[in-house]
């Protein structure tokens, strides 16, 4: 068979496609770990003001925390007060120790910001601490 002018690109685009056919392909990529999200490790509750309790002050304080790529909160703030400072910071002061398993993103750990928040319900019975602090204040 005689090549002619017109059939000799079109046999050496073929070739070519063949070519690029046959492992001209990369192999496929790892897909990327899911996202996850914060996990609460060691959460202990906020020491209750024992003269709070005692009054029967109870509230809830919302903070803005941020979890470290390390699992421990950094950067806390109050975003909305429980109604009582001394609540909100005792509330800051235990979040200031909680740990959490940290965020991922790209199955790396990832420093979050969160939203966490600390209630305080006083105690249904009357601690026995509160019979001092009373005898404190009428001595006053």
């Amino acid at each position: 068979m005689k090549l002619t002018t017109l059939s000799v690109p079109f046999a050496v685009t073929a070739f070519a496609l063949l070519l690029s056919a046959c492992g001209g392909q990369s192999a496929p990529t790892a897909a990327l770990p899911a996202p996850t999200e914060v996990a609460a490790l060691d959460t202990p509750p906020p020491d209750y003001p024992i003269a709070l309790a005692c009054e029967g002050v109870g509230g809830v304080s919302t903070l803005k925390v941020t979890v470290g790529a390390d699992g421990k909160t950094s950067n806390i703030m109050v975003v909305k007060s429980s109604g009582n400072a001394g609540l909100d910071e005792a509330a800051q002061t235990a979040v200031r120790g909680w740990t959490f398993k940290p965020a991922t993103r790209g199955g790396q750990p990832a420093a979050t910001t969160i939203q966490v928040p600390v209630n305080f319900t006083p105690p249904a019975e009357r601690p026995n601490e509160c019979f001092a602090l009373d005898s404190q204040t009428r001595a006053q």
